[in-house]
């Protein structure tokens, strides 16, 4: 069999690249680090956020997918390479027989390597021994939640990164492109969460074990609200305002009224059992909380109006029946015959006693319904003024230094 020039060239090549490894291999001790009792290590970090699959408040974490690559220079590695042949990519196998940092994710829950269809990996490395490592990862880790906005809530959540047992004397991390270092696609999104941006920090932890270096990648997330406006707070607001149509019902109807009053108050007391059951259970105040728990209040105090201008008529309607007895025997009492005029002339004194009767403390209940029907939606106005001033402006996040996050 004949083999072309540039057959025999690539042959050759090929093989000159097989012994470049080989030599590489012999005497190579991937136990101990690059430049041992040396300088440190340094390694350097970037990272690729391709996707955000989901952020849970109940479970207190979430589940990142990235492409996370390292890069450190190991003098063993260095190499001669023949012309035109300045960097090796080599296969993941090769990872094996050279000395790699023993990074891990300090908040990580659960962790997997990609593998479909083969193992997501490369290793470069350069004619001065400088290596590339890169893999894609799904990492899903912890992120502890502050819900007492909530749902007006920022939440920020951290990738911290690691080595398990080189201290700082050994290793250390650092961002390699700075502020470019991590890079987010613009196409990632979520359900119920808006990602505004990520920030980067480089800190030094100190453990019974030593002093290590991490580096921490936090991104920040903003809470959608138009799912809970639309399942939450419009209904509250309208299952408020359907308890104010009892102040327009005759106060004789008591059926109507008190079926009113109490299918309100239990309507609330479902959404407010409903939105809970999906939350985990904290033991602060939420501003979802405060809202229901105003709207639960305006609804029950409905129901307590027309309780009190029950109560009030049917003390009214007592007084009125002891006032009529008293007047029949006033009547009886008097003389018969006479001016039949001054006998028919009605008591200018029982007449003014007649008047304050019908009220009750100074007022008549039909009084009560005629205020609280200005009364109630002027204070919920008011209170839905307030809330949504207050809670659409304060936040517990600090958003220094934020890399923000450029949408499509």
């Amino acid at each position: 069999m004949v083999h072309s020039p540039s057959q025999v060239e690539e042959v050759t090549l090929g093989q000159k690249v097989s012994d470049i490894l080989n030599t590489i291999r012999e005497g190579y001790d991937k136990r101990v680090r690059p430049n041992y009792g040396g300088e440190p290590v340094v390694v350097g970090v970037t990272m690729y956020i391709l996707s955000i699959s989901s952020l849970s408040e109940v479970h207190m974490d979430f589940t990142v997918d990235f492409y996370f690559r390292q890069t450190w220079t190991d003098p063993r590695l260095s190499f001669k390479g023949p012309p035109g042949v300045k960097t090796l990519s080599v296969g993941t196998e090769f990872l094996k027989t050279i000395w790699v940092p023993d990074t891990f994710f300090v908040n990580e829950k659960k962790s997997y390597f990609h593998t479909a269809t083969t193992s997501n990996e490369f290793l470069r490395i350069s004619e001065s021994g400088d290596v590339i490592r890169s893999l894609r990862l799904t990492v899903t880790a912890t992120c502890p939640m502050n819900l007492q906005y909530f749902p007006m809530d920022r939440q920020l959540c951290t990738v911290e990164i690691e080595s398990f047992g080189y201290t700082m004397s050994d290793l250390r991390y650092r961002w390699a492109k700075g502020l470019e270092s991590v890079g987010i696609s613009s196409d990632v999104s979520l359900p119920q969460f808006k990602v505004n941006g990520h920030r980067q920090q480089a800190v030094e932890i100190s453990l019974s074990s030593g002093n290590y270096s991490r580096l921490a990648c936090e991104i920040l997330f903003e809470r959608a609200l138009g799912f809970y406006i639309i399942q939450i707070y419009v209904p509250a607001s309208l299952i408020v305002v359907i308890s104010w149509i009892s102040f327009w019902i005759n106060r004789n109807a008591t059926p109507a009224r008190v079926a009113l009053g109490v299918t309100t108050v239990l309507t609330m007391t479902t959404l407010m059992s409903s939105v809970n059951a999906a939350l985990p259970k904290i033991s602060y105040v939420k501003s979802l909380d405060v809202f229901l728990g105003t709207c639960f209040l305006m609804v029950f105090a409905a129901l307590l109006e027309y309780a009190t201008v029950g109560y009030m008529a049917k003390r009214i309607q007592m007084r009125k029946n002891k006032f009529d007895a008293l007047r029949k025997k006033v009547e009886e009492a008097k003389p018969k015959g006479g001016d039949a005029e001054a006998g028919n002339a009605s008591n200018p004194g029982l007449d003014a006693i007649a008047k304050k009767i019908e009220r009750l403390w100074g007022v008549a209940p039909s009084d009560i319904d005629r205020y609280s029907r200005i009364v109630f939606p002027v204070c919920f106005i008011c209170f839905q003024l307030m809330y949504w001033v207050i809670y659409l402006n304060i936040s517990d996040v600090v958003e220094d230094d934020l890399v923000v996050l450029e949408q499509n």
